[in-house]
């Protein structure tokens, strides 16, 4: 049975992952509120720390942004929302670990056109070690790799359940902390752009993309030195 598990491990993910979104659209279209945006707010402050886990798991920051605004607001509280969020991030990355550790074959087959980024990720584990599990989180394109690289090799299960669960709690407390800190300015900034949406746009868009291709550019700078 356990054997099944692991090896379908990709399905039972896949499966969790369509169940929570017919459970979030079910309740988003019976929410008592009118108006998409009223909707969605009634349904983060109603089921809000299940969808932060969940959100976790799939490593979105912009769930946490909104974790912290929660929190600001008094719909959350602060010191459950990091620690819900940990855990998820935490899930998140042990399937990928587990991923790697039982569907060697799937790993191989499904990320064929991968392959220099598992290279470079295991490259990274050898060069700096149990850092680059703290770490990878920030890693833009490297977020999923590195933990399913790790779980391919012959890496402690219960080190690197240890170092992710930190850097899982860390990763959630830099990012809800601040987005609660600085809540009224985040909510006068959101405000603005809402009614002023055709300036806010473009410039969102240039700022995202701008991050994006900086650690885009960085990852592929990283590939080629690996080849060098």
């Amino acid at each position: 049975m356990l054997e099944k598990l692991q090896n379908n491990s990709g399905k039972i993910l896949f499966l969790v992952v369509a169940l929570f979104v017919i459970f979030l659209g079910y309740n988003l279209y019976q929410a008592p509120v009118e108006g998409l945006e009223n909707k969605f707010i009634y349904l983060l402050k109603t089921y809000g720390y299940i969808i932060l886990f969940a959100w976790s798991i799939l490593e979105g920051e912009v769930g946490l942004i909104m974790a912290g605004l929660l929190s600001h607001t008094g719909d959350m509280n602060l010191y459950l929302a990091v620690f819900v969020a940990g855990l998820g991030g935490f899930a998140g990355d042990q399937i990928y670990f587990y991923t790697g550790r039982f569907n060697k074959s799937y790993v191989h087959k499904k990320f064929k056109g991968q392959r220099r980024k598992f290279a470079l990720a295991h490259l990274l584990l050898v060069k700096y070690g149990w850092p680059i599990i703290f770490i990878q989180r920030y890693m833009y394109g490297m977020r999923t790799i590195i933990p399913i690289s790790i779980g391919l090799t012959r890496y402690s299960a219960k080190m690197f359940a240890f170092i992710n669960l930190i850097s899982a709690w860390v990763w959630a407390a830099i990012t809800i902390v601040p987005a609660w800190y600085f809540g009224e300015e985040i909510l006068v900034v959101l405000k603005w752009a809402k009614e002023h949406w055709y300036y806010a746009a473009p410039f969102g868009i240039i700022i995202g993309g701008s991050i994006i291709y900086y650690f885009h550019s960085v990852t592929k700078k990283k590939e080629k030195n690996f080849e060098g």
